[in-house]
């Protein structure tokens, strides 16, 4: 781990000091542990054919192409919170990192079921694999070859995730808290995607309580609780009133999980996708309940409410009544329906009161004062965002 290891051992190249670890420092140590993780991995299987040595730069590139970081960094605050400033983070690195592969795998296979186009500003795994069919000018359909091959991406960073959290120095004991954490989280994540998978298929039968659920499941299980208990469990053995920590942990993660998933329902429809690197909408064009459709719904005159439910074929009605693919007015319109019920103002509301709560709940927790800090700043940027 060259890379990590220069920035939070205070190499003069970067003059940061060890164990001074800002947001931007943290990011570079794990984006340096995957790169160097991952150069080992390409070459290992470019060594068997060539073929799947671009297949396996092609995920890499996949897995550095940006994003927030946030899963790493609520488990690092998480492990903070309980070891202090002083512990080094070195031993620790892998198992944070190994988070982010964890994300690439739900976002690769997310984007597949979804049949997105764009992620992080640029084409989506499928896409990428589907146009490197068509240029090599292959035999058979492109946007077949581009799904399978984007399976197997997630499905090797699943088994690359798990490689790297082996590499971390942890007891056994430590190691075996750790791997339990990791798992139920990976098994809540699948949970909440197959139900926001089932709730695109009978949006009638949905509610604003299971919008909620899913979004427990789907995106604050691994997105902020988790990843903070899964920090604590990094900690191994330590003389701190576990049991609450563990409680404020999961409260504040629940609490600002979910917050984090009704801005992202919000940026769904609302955000730019300059900005946001995906395309706003999507969510309305194929009707998926989430908690600000289904407030809308809630809230809408019959007349409003008819121009928000999809037809029974499943396509979203147009506000002509025509039938068939939604257009970019009917779109438009829609999106001033949800504005239109109050929808958007209750939504911003529900993340206001979770971020209290979540910050509430580390007010008397037994852990470290910086932590505390970090944590309560977390639980506001990462639910007021442009993307």
């Amino acid at each position: 781990m060259t890379v990590a290891n220069d920035i939070l051992e205070g190499n003069p190249r970067f003059g940061i000091p060890r164990q001074t670890v800002s947001p931007g420092d943290l990011v570079r140590a794990v984006e340096g542990t995957l790169a160097e993780f991952l150069s080992g991995q390409t070459t290992a299987l470019d060594d068997v054919d060539p073929a799947l040595g671009r297949f396996a730069r092609t995920t890499r590139d996949l897995v550095l192409a940006g994003g927030k970081r946030l899963r790493p960094t609520f488990a690092y605050w998480g492990w903070r919170g309980v070891v202090g400033p002083h512990e080094p983070v070195e031993p620790v690195l892998p198992a944070l990192s190994a988070l982010e592969l964890m994300h690439t795998f739900a976002l690769v296979h997310d984007d597949v079921m979804d049949d997105s186009a764009t992620r992080r500003g640029g084409p989506t795994a499928h896409r990428i694999f589907a146009a490197q069919h068509s240029n090599a000018g292959r035999l058979g359909d492109p946007d077949h070859f581009g799904t399978t091959s984007a399976i197997l991406v997630g499905d090797l960073c699943l088994v690359w995730a798990d490689q790297l959290l082996a590499r971390s120095a942890l007891s056994t004991t430590t190691h075996f808290a750790v791997r339990s954490c990791y798992d139920r989280m990976r098994i809540e994540a699948v949970a909440g995607q197959y139900l926001d998978v089932l709730g695109e298929t009978e949006p009638s039968a949905w509610s604003v309580e299971r919008a909620l659920l899913v979004a427990r499941h789907k995106t604050a299980s691994y997105t902020v609780q988790r990843p903070l208990q899964f920090g604590l469990a990094l900690a191994g053995t330590v003389d701190i009133d576990v049991a609450a920590v563990d409680e404020a942990y999961n409260t504040y993660g629940i609490a600002v999980g979910e917050a984090f998933q009704l801005c992202d329902d919000l940026l769904g429809v609302f955000g730019d996708p300059v900005v946001t690197g995906k395309p706003a909408g999507d969510d309305l064009r194929t009707g998926k309940p989430t908690a600000l459709l289904m407030l809308a719904r809630q809230l809408a005159t019959p007349a409003q409410r008819a121009e928000l439910d999809p037809d029974p074929a499943g396509a979203v009605n147009p506000a002509d009544g025509s039938g068939g693919s939604i257009s970019s007015a009917d779109l438009a319109r829609r999106t001033e329906v949800i504005v239109e019920t109050g929808a958007v103002a209750q939504v911003e509301a529900l993340i206001r009161r979770r971020v209290a709560e979540g910050i509430e709940a580390l007010a008397g927790a037994p852990i470290h004062d910086d932590a505390r800090a970090a944590l309560t700043e977390l639980a506001v940027t990462s639910t007021d965002r442009p993307a």
